[in-house]
């Protein structure tokens, strides 16, 4: 029997295929589209998705029934000692706290279900890490405590390349949207820990927003992820992107390595559940800290 099973939902943008060529679970996230369920990766795919949403279709996201991840749980416990389940961010959906009650209340001791207040790329790292320490030998318990302990350690900056999602979420008035059409105006949001944020509303252009984007994953990587001896060569770099074209996101890429030369850096689609909030177009990055060595 196997000490550790990795599992982690369809919001890490792990998709079924690379699940299996990692060795780990990932429980599909359902979406409701004019009134039918789709599933994340098995009955709804990148395109369909997109292609619904920009034809203004009803689209909406909800939390994988409880029962079909404990049945996860129980067949990965057929095989395993203890279940590491990383979930997306408490902040973002009630799944992870529905998890984590469960958890608690049957299987204590077996399933270990990590909050750590990431979604996206970020959250693909943490399960990387898990991946990584459970290939060292260590127990469900160590990893769960330590992706805990570092769950702060990552900040996602998005650009949003059209205001009508955030105006039909509610996330801005009709008016600003109104007047932020006008203006061309493309917001960069921000992700660290609980909740999707504003962070600099009054960009104009995608380019600016690379920079302004670069510049303060830079500043965070010289501040809140540098070391105590001063090292800051500790992090992983991640680009994303909404939509089915990817040019804007390569081409960020380059820029990127301009300034981090030696750095292989990830360049991955948004989940879907961020972009269901933010629509096509938008172009991210995100930094995380590396775990201790």
């Amino acid at each position: 029997m196997e000490k550790v099973a990795i599992l982690t939902d369809s919001n890490s943008g792990i998709t079924q295929k690379e699940g299996l060529e990692l060795g780990i679970k990932v429980v599909p996230m359902p979406f409701t589209i004019d009134g039918e369920e789709y599933l994340e990766d098995i009955t709804l795919t990148q395109e369909k998705f997109y292609e619904k949403l920009t034809n203004d279709a009803n689209v909406s996201t909800s939390q994988p029934s409880i029962g079909y991840v404990t049945c996860l749980w129980d067949e990965l416990l057929e095989n395993h000692e203890t279940v590491v389940y990383i979930p997306m961010s408490s902040g973002l959906s009630k799944s992870c706290e529905t998890a984590i009650a469960c958890a608690k209340a049957n299987y204590e001791g077996k399933v270990f279900v990590v909050d750590n207040q990431r979604i996206s790329v970020t959250q693909r790292q943490s399960v990387l890490d898990a991946i990584e320490l459970k290939n060292k030998g260590w127990d469900g318990k160590k990893i769960y405590e330590l992706l805990e302990k570092v769950k702060f350690q990552s900040t996602i900056y998005i650009m949003v390349d059209t205001l009508k999602y955030l105006k039909k979420g509610g996330r801005i008035t009709p008016a600003a949207s109104a007047v932020g059409g006008v203006l061309k105006i493309k917001p960069i949001l921000t992700i660290q820990g609980f909740k999707l944020d504003k962070f600099r509303m009054l960009n104009r252009t995608i380019e600016n927003a690379k920079r302004i984007m670069l510049q303060q994953c830079i500043e965070d990587i010289n501040t809140k992820l540098k070391e105590p001896d001063g090292r800051t060569d500790n992090i992983h770099l991640e680009v994303a992107y909404s939509g089915t074209d990817n040019t804007n996101a390569l081409e960020f890429v380059e820029m990127i390595k301009n300034e981090f030369p030696d750095y292989d850096i990830v360049c991955q689609p948004l989940s879907l559940s961020v972009s269901c909030h933010i629509g096509t177009g938008a172009l991210a990055m995100a930094v995380s800290k590396a775990i201790p060595e």
